[in-house]
């Protein structure tokens, strides 16, 4: 017996993918998680509206039209994601002496953007300065994957600090702040290694048709792997962001007791 499956690995990743994003955002707003969570479900949003407008708008637009949209989105998820991880440091950390706090968090901004300066070649700034579209373009697309890399190394460095510290303040153990940043740390480190891959198989240089669909196929390995791992972290959350969070119900269960004292 054949089984013939209509979709594709590529299309049933985004369909999971996609679904996970609503299931996430049901239970964000049904558990009320928002309200602790404001940025994280933004980036939410924006990654579910990111990843829709890449199917629908896809080859249905003017290519220049086509890129304003989509890297103006890009430029919008690095801004969300910069701000998701300074709202989930403050949910974590936000324990210590503010001035320690801003110390802290300067060294680690400090850390990843020396990393990030080192990272990669720099285009010239002539080409970024030229009064024209083009290069207007090319500036915020260089904004949007320098600023992806920013948040990736940001978000390494806060989930190493959480699960080294976290602990002690208030990102302890089955905490949601702690299982928001193990999750985004976990992606930040796939999506990491999926972009140190994809350079280097762009220093590839195929010679033949056969190698050139060789490197073809294992750059769309990489990309569905890491598209598996979003899956997975977004399942993680579904569930961890449904539970409540130890001591919670025994404190809602006293609450009424205290309340008629």
């Amino acid at each position: 017996m054949h089984f013939n499956f209509a979709f594709t690995l590529v299309q049933t990743l985004w369909t999971l993918t996609f679904a996970a994003q609503l299931v996430l955002l049901v239970v964000l707003l049904g558990r009320d998680r928002m309200r602790r969570f404001p940025w994280f479900t933004a980036s939410i949003v924006l990654a579910a509206l990111q990843l829709l407008s890449s199917r629908l708008l896809f080859g249905k637009l003017p290519i220049f039209t086509m890129n304003v949209v989509f890297i103006t989105m890009a430029d919008a998820v690095a801004l969300v994601g910069l701000l998701v991880v300074v709202e989930m440091a403050r949910q974590a950390f936000g324990g210590l002496p503010r001035q320690l706090w801003i110390a802290n968090s300067l060294g680690l901004l400090a850390v990843a953007g020396t990393i990030l300066a080192l990272w990669g070649p720099w285009p010239a700034w002539k080409t970024l300065t030229a009064d024209s579209n083009l290069a207007a373009l090319r500036l915020m697309q260089l904004v949007a994957q320098k600023g992806d890399l920013l948040v990736i190394f940001l978000t390494i460095g806060l989930g190493l600090l959480v699960v080294l510290f976290g602990r002690k303040y208030k990102a302890g153990w089955r905490s949601h702040t702690q299982q928001i940043v193990i999750g985004l740390a976990v992606a930040a480190i796939s999506r990491l290694a999926l972009v140190l891959m994809l350079q280097h198989l762009v220093k590839s240089a195929p010679k033949t048709q056969a190698e050139y669909d060789h490197l073809v196929g294992i750059r769309d390995n990489l990309i569905s792997a890491d598209n598996i791992v979003r899956v997975v972290v977004l399942v993680g959350w579904i569930v961890c962001l449904w539970i409540d969070e130890p001591g919670t119900k025994a404190e809602a269960a006293e609450l009424p007791a205290e309340e008629a004292l």
